[in-house]
């Protein structure tokens, strides 16, 4: 069944009404053709205006007197404009505010078959909640810009931490590579080691201190480090610093023959500070020192003794003298006259020697050619041998020439020579072989294949007066030796090989330094000395700049490189002396120190630790020769 037009109108008048927006719509002659309840009810309008054919402009007016578009001064002017935008016919959308406070928007349409329709929408509810968005949303932006805000301040505060953290970390890395390049510059090996003995830090100088030794020893166990002899003498003092208790010893390395002083200290983690430095120059000296010191005191006890015993010797000789002179002496009376005679000649030879050994003695090393020394050796020692006694010398020096007190070395080796010649009687070899040890020693190996020493002279061989030849030997030849040996700071030894005895001799390995013609520095504060020394340079084709202290002459030494050489005496006015200059030179610039401190004072040690020494008074033939140039001092070939 069909639905008649009026219940059609109904149903869709009520669907329209079911609508929450205002709704109407206008012909093409802007006269209503529909419009819903809500429409009505929204503008509060008569029954007229919402009844199909009401005029557009009839609703525009009533609206305008009553104030809905607000204050209106022309209201027909009004109408006729709103009824000029309806007839265009245009989509539009717009947004006003009642008179009664609400909003509501409005958006009509064009029909295809002409009108228009519009729906009216009450959007005040959500222009407050847009509002309420927008105060919100503003609320929110501001909070945000504060918390950018405080963020950006923050973020200059890190940044600025950050920076002062590089600083930081800059200053530290750089003082870090300081301290390093310090401990790494030190002439001391400087390490830790936890408590497994392995090393957890090292200024790499082990090497240096101790040569044969490896530089890259971390996490390198210290028995690994040092070897198994350096290890053994190390290892008691290393357990006493685990125990908490520091221990600062000495030891001679096998290895490198260098004497090592070490400093163990314990931390608090159970591990070990270790600090070890080469103290083999430092040796030598006071070996030097304290043997100097047993000269003067023997010197003290024998004086006195060896004058009163010249005297009565002399009386001896004299009274055996007049004896020898009687007539008509028996023959057996003779004898014993000349026996007696004859003793007391070689009691004053003996008091002699013992005076010779006890008498004050300078140290004077020059630059000595090693391979000469050993050829003039030869020289003196072949016509005291027996026929049979072969002397053979094995020479493995550098041609280099080293600074020696060669008059003290050949003596020595001579009296080792004869004492192997007495030991072999008519008939054996001598062999001496000369080498460098590890760059620190020069040394001596005499052997010979006579019956070698006997456990008494090996026990006291540098004893005075113990000999083992009977009446024809005076028990003095090694003790003075062995003293000229102490007093340059070297060593000895006495032992027994396959062939016979053995007798080993070391001396401090100098090397000399090569000076040649040029500009020299003379440092003397003494105005007639320095003349003296200038003059003494000039003849012999020196030219040369003068300084009376340290700071004048390290001031000349960085402002002229042209210098070739310093002379400078040891003890200067200033509080610095010529040791001290010496440090500062560094090696850089060949050093000649002058001084007559005696050879047993502690400044002269050092003196003769640093450079060659030459002993006031000299003449201009001791510095020639001591400035010479090395070619001229080398054998011909």
């Amino acid at each position: 069944m069909s639905l008649s037009q009026q219940q059609t109108q109904e149903l869709t008048a009520a669907g329209l009404n079911l609508i929450g927006q205002a709704l109407t719509i206008y012909d093409i002659d802007l006269k209503l053709a529909v419009c819903n309840a809500p429409f009505q009810r929204m503008f509060d309008l008569p029954a007229e205006l919402v009844t199909p054919g009401a005029k557009f402009q009839d609703t525009i007016r009533h609206l305008a007197n009553r104030g809905e578009y607000g204050n209106v001064a022309d209201v027909e002017t009004f109408v006729a404009e709103r009824v000029e935008q309806a007839r265009a016919f245009e989509v539009h959308y717009m947004e006003r505010t009642r008179s009664n406070g609400r909003v509501i928007s409005v958006e009509g349409a064009p029909l295809p078959q002409g009108g228009w329709v519009t729906v009216y929408t009450d959007i005040t509810h959500t222009k407050k909640q847009e509002a309420l968005l927008q105060a919100r949303s503003e609320e929110l932006s501001d909070q945000l810009h504060s918390y950018a805000e405080e963020l950006s301040t923050t973020n200059r505060a890190l940044s600025a931490m950050n920076a002062a953290l590089e600083e930081t970390k800059r200053a530290l890395t750089e003082s870090e590579a300081r301290t390093r390049l310090t401990t790494e510059m030190m002439p001391a090996h400087i390490a830790h080691v936890d408590n497994s003995g392995h090393y957890t830090y090292s200024n790499r100088q082990l090497h240096a201190v101790m040569p044969g030794r490896p530089s890259d020893i971390l996490d390198m166990h210290i028995a690994d480090a040092l070897g198994p002899s350096a290890y053994a003498r190390v290892i008691p003092h290393l357990e006493t610093a685990y125990a908490g208790r520091p221990s600062v010893f000495e030891f001679t390395d096998d290895v490198s023959a260098r004497r090592i002083r070490a400093a163990f200290t314990p931390d608090t983690r159970g591990g070990v500070y270790i600090l070890s430095m080469d103290v083999t120059a430092e040796m030598q000296a006071r070996v030097a020192l304290q043997q100097t010191r047993r000269r003067a005191l023997a010197s003290q006890m024998t004086s006195g003794l060896t004058h009163d015993f010249s005297n009565l010797l002399t009386i001896i000789l004299g009274l055996q003298s007049k004896l020898m002179r009687l007539e008509n002496l028996p023959e057996p009376a003779v004898e014993l006259a000349e026996g007696t005679l004859s003793a007391a000649r070689r009691g004053g030879a003996l008091l002699g020697s013992i005076a010779g050994m006890t008498a004050q003695r300078a140290l004077r090393p020059d630059v000595t050619d090693l391979h000469a020394l050993m050829r003039d050796l030869s020289t003196l020692a072949d016509p005291t041998l027996p026929q049979d006694v072969r002397l053979s010398v094995e020479n493995i020096t550098p041609k280099s020439p080293v600074m020696l007190d060669a008059g003290m070395a050949t003596d020595s080796l001579l009296n080792l020579i004869l004492n192997a010649r007495d030991a072999c009687g008519v008939s054996g070899e001598i062999s001496i072989k000369v080498g460098l040890v590890h760059d620190t020693w020069i040394e001596w190996q005499i052997t010979d294949t006579g019956p070698g020493f006997s456990d008494s002279a090996l026990s006291h061989g540098f004893d005075p007066f113990f000999t083992t030849k009977g009446a024809e030997g005076s028990g003095l030849g090694l003790p003075m030796v062995y003293d000229m040996t102490k007093l340059a700071g070297g060593d000895l030894r006495l032992e027994n090989n396959e062939q016979g005895a053995c007798v080993t001799l070391r001396l401090p390995y100098r090397p000399a330094v090569e000076f040649r013609k040029g500009m020299v520095l003379l440092v003397e504060d003494r105005d007639d000395l320095r003349g003296l020394y200038r003059d003494m340079l000039t003849d012999l084709g020196h030219s040369v700049i003068e300084a009376i202290g340290v700071d004048e002459a390290s001031a000349l030494l960085a402002d002229i490189p042209s210098i070739t050489f310093v002379l400078s005496d040891v003890q200067l006015a200033s509080d610095s002396t010529g040791v001290d200059l010496a440090k500062r030179i560094n090696g850089k610039v060949p050093l000649v120190l002058m001084t007559s401190l005696p050879v047993d004072d502690p400044l002269y040690l050092s003196a003769q630790k640093a450079a060659p020494v030459l002993h006031k008074p000299f003449s201009s033939k001791d510095i020639a020769a001591l400035l010479a140039p090395t070619s001229s001092k080398e054998p011909a070939e």
